[in-house]
């Protein structure tokens, strides 16, 4: 109980700068819901996905692309607090040490989620419609959160090894490039044989297949497996490598003991 109080404890503190900063907000939340209307308003206008609607057919991929952009923030804040000595002062007060990673990742979380939920109400205004029953929400929550803690604790590692803050949010970049050489927007049927062969192995695409399957068509599909699969394995992956670099760089900070002579 102590070590969870002072988690959300953390967890307030960096929520307060995400409120407090709009240039944070633009980030989260704006771009999302910007590229979301350009995407149905102007490119649905032109792309070609068979009998579904084009905004039914993009809203999981949005919904992925909220969650890769908002935790290169989440990578940015803790970055700038390992540079600012922030980290230092914090070990060097009685609160549990896990905590303040933990304050980190479950900030981004919940801001991420928040996010997703409302680029899900602006797409229920432009038109999206789901043939979903409770049991294919709540599965469609769970993968989405397991996506969630799987990219967050990614973002740990980077703003972990990163030099500068703004080099910590970067990787952000690999994931949105990853996006969009998926089924995200398109059907990877209409790309060029070798992007076909990349988009089709690559974790991006049978995630967001899952998801819109699961929205669209009420079913998981042929691709919920590969899906659980991937955010599992990514999950531990970047769980292990954020928690092994967070320990390696703190661990200067431990008290030693001091040897006194009379």
């Amino acid at each position: 109980m102590y070590a969870i109080h002072d988690t959300w404890v953390m967890a307030k503190r960096c929520l307060r700068h995400i409120v407090r900063s709009p240039d944070t907000i633009i980030t989260v939340l704006a771009i999302p819901i910007a590229l979301l209307l350009m995407m149905v308003y102007v490119f649905g206008t032109v792309i070609n996905t068979g009998s579904e609607k084009y905004i039914n057919y993009v809203v999981p991929g949005i919904v992925i692309l909220t969650v890769c952009n908002g935790i290169a923030y989440a990578a940015f804040r803790l970055n700038h607090d390992l540079s600012k000595g922030f980290l230092d002062r914090f070990r060097s007060m009685p609160v549990a040490p896990s905590s303040i990673l933990g304050g980190h990742v479950a900030s981004s979380v919940l801001s991420n989620l928040f996010s997703v939920f409302v680029v899900m109400i602006v797409s229920l205004l432009i038109g999206f419609r789901s043939k979903a029953n409770v049991l294919d929400w709540l599965l469609f929550s769970g993968i989405l959160l397991l996506f969630t803690l799987a990219m967050t604790w990614l973002a740990m590692f980077f703003g972990l090894i990163a030099k500068t803050p703004e080099g910590a949010g970067a990787f952000s970049y690999i994931l949105l490039m990853m996006i969009f050489v998926s089924s995200a927007f398109i059907p990877t049927v209409k790309m060029s044989p070798a992007l076909r062969a990349f988009a089709n192995h690559q974790p991006m695409t049978p995630i967001i297949q899952t998801m819109r399957s699961l929205l669209v068509n009420g079913s998981a599909g042929r691709s919920a497996w590969i899906a659980l699969s991937w955010c599992a394995g990514l999950l531990v992956v970047s769980y292990l490598l954020a928690v092994g670099v967070y320990a390696n760089r703190t661990i200067h900070m431990i008290p030693q003991k001091m040897d006194i002579k009379s």
